[in-house]
């Protein structure tokens, strides 16, 4: 990726650097374009093709939560191309401080979960809620941590899903297939990343369920997703 793109990568750099500095001064739209621009240079110097499915369900308001299966470090790059609208991230704060996975995600206005601290934890469940409320999007790995069992789902945690619960929002199944190869791999061979955006689960479907029951329906959707469309 890198040596592909030499000529852009200071100039991309500084820019990331840049706007991560300065949230403020940009619109959320304005920066999720940014970073697709970024990502789209990325995924072409990497020989990354991002094989996108099912663009159909995402619902017409914004206001909706992301739930895709986890695979690696890639994942949220290969959201970030095949998606058309803007979203953040809830992720773990051990990834907070990798370099440009941290600007990333400064642009999104992501949240850092400390899992090892309860009060915070409820926090971030509580705020996301209110702006998913407000129309902003969220993507969250159930998961909790990259499965590294390639296609195969690990286990979804009822917990993931209490601020979807509590915004009442549409619940987005994503399944993302071989997104550990372009980061998790030694390969220079182009690799392609399929992304398939599932039927919603509106609130009047699970608001009578349980978040663990949410969760293993969740699961059980994009491992048979990636059953049907896995190549290898």
């Amino acid at each position: 990726m890198v040596i592909r793109n030499i000529f852009l990568v200071p100039f991309a750099w500084c820019r990331l650097c840049y706007r991560a500095s300065h949230v403020d001064k940009y619109t959320e739209e304005d920066m999720y374009r940014f970073l697709q621009w970024i990502d789209l240079h990325a995924n072409k110097g990497g020989n990354v093709l991002i094989d996108v499915h099912g663009l159909e369900n995402l619902p017409e308001r914004n206001g909706f939560m992301i739930f895709p299966n986890h695979q690696g470090l890639y994942d949220v790059l290969a959201v970030i191309e095949a998606c058309p609208r803007p979203f953040s991230v809830v992720a773990k704060k051990e990834i907070g401080n990798i370099p440009f996975l941290k600007q990333v995600f400064a642009c999104m206005r992501a949240y850092m979960l400390d899992r090892d601290n309860v009060r915070q934890a409820m926090e971030v469940i509580v705020n996301v809620a209110k702006e998913v409320k407000k129309g902003r999007n969220y993507l969250i790995f159930a998961e909790g941590t990259r499965s590294k069992n390639g296609n195969r789902v690990g286990l979804f945690k009822g917990g993931s899903f209490k601020s979807a619960t509590k915004a009442q929002c549409p619940i987005i199944p994503v399944a993302l297939i071989d997104s550990f190869k372009p980061f998790d791999t030694n390969t220079t061979r182009p690799v392609t990343v399929q992304v398939h955006f599932m039927k919603p689960m509106l609130y009047e479907e699970y608001k009578d369920m349980k978040t663990t029951e949410i969760a293993a329906i969740v699961q059980e959707r994009i491992q048979n997703k990636i059953d049907e469309n896995i190549t290898g």
